[in-house]
């Protein structure tokens, strides 16, 4: 692997030391600062002419800031003369953003693939992205990982029993029906509206049964947890016996953190797409390492191997 580099942004260093630690290679030297006058600076200390270069760099909180760090160290390699440069970004910021469901907005995660694309990478690599015609929205190869296999093992390894899976929202049944087929369980479905554009919903029923059954709930991001909360109520308000929480994505923005300590939620799993900060860790929070997923997926990139096989079971 002399022609394979990994190198970091500052959103999620550990997520990258640890990818570099499943792939058996240091983690490539780069300096990135930002000075007084917030204008961030990138400086590659190594030599990457026509080498395959990774940038692990999830668009997470600092949002802006991790954005236009992505952008500037994609065009420092593309400058550097880089043979490839693949933009591994497992939260993909700005990606609920993915259509004009009102008039006058924009398309935010279009113009966000538009500008990672214009930056110089030659590829990128999300997990569970919010929509799936976001890997439309760029004109180079997306490959769209999933933690659902993970997270499905650890369900598995519980052994809880008379489970029933839940899709949180109708846009993620979809996803939530191979959840299900992976657990071997039926599914149900949380309806709900959105009020606005302040992160507020109202729970309106529940589609299928749940009496009597332990809830595992599905969505690719836990944000402000209102929905989670809400649909927590009411699952359990249906006949549910315990209700755990699954998610790819630990945003937990806002109120997150206080709406979970306060749910009888059993147990929230997520993945570290995003760093949770230690302010944010709940007992009842279980965190997925995804290095293995994201280093196999480097590895088989990288080897021009398939990455769809690592998800043959």
């Amino acid at each position: 692997m002399e022609e394979l580099k990994v190198f970091a942004g500052r959103a999620h260093p550990a997520l990258a030391q640890s990818i570099c630690d499943y792939l058996g290679m240091p983690l490539g030297k780069c300096e990135v600062s930002q000075f007084s006058n917030e204008n961030i600076f990138v400086r590659i200390l190594e030599n990457v002419r026509a080498r395959d270069v990774f940038i692990i760099q999830p668009i997470c909180s600092p949002v802006n800031t991790n954005l236009v760090e992505l952008l500037i160290m994609l065009d420092a390699f593309w400058r550097a003369s880089a043979g490839r440069v693949t933009a591994v970004i497992p939260y993909y910021g700005y990606g609920r953003t993915d259509k004009k469901d009102q008039p006058r907005v924009p398309i935010t995660a279009r113009l966000v693939a538009d500008l990672i694309t214009t930056a110089g990478a030659s590829r990128a690599m999300m997990v569970d992205l919010h929509a799936g015609q976001i890997q439309g929205f760029f004109n180079i190869p997306v490959d769209e990982l999933s933690a659902q296999m993970l997270i499905a093992g650890y369900i598995r390894n519980k052994q809880l029993g008379n489970i029933v899976v839940v899709a949180t929202d109708i846009g993620i049944s979809k996803k939530s029906r191979d959840m299900a087929a992976r657990l071997k369980a039926p599914l149900a479905i949380v309806e709900k509206r959105r009020l606005g554009n302040n992160d507020q919903t109202e729970t309106l029923n529940i589609i299928g049964d749940v009496k009597g059954k332990i809830a595992i709930t599905f969505d690719d991001e836990i944000d402000t947890a209102g929905s989670l909360v809400n649909a927590v109520g009411a699952l359990l308000n249906e006949g549910a016996t315990e209700v755990y929480a699954c998610a790819s994505h630990p945003v937990l923005s806002g109120p997150a953190i206080e709406r979970l300590a306060a749910s009888p939620v059993k147990e929230i799993i997520v993945t570290n797409t995003i760093p949770l900060a230690d302010s944010k860790k709940l007992d009842k929070i279980t965190v997925l390492p995804l290095a293995p997923l994201l280093g196999e997926a480097i590895h088989r990139i990288h080897t021009g191997l398939s990455v769809g096989a690592m998800y043959d079971e």
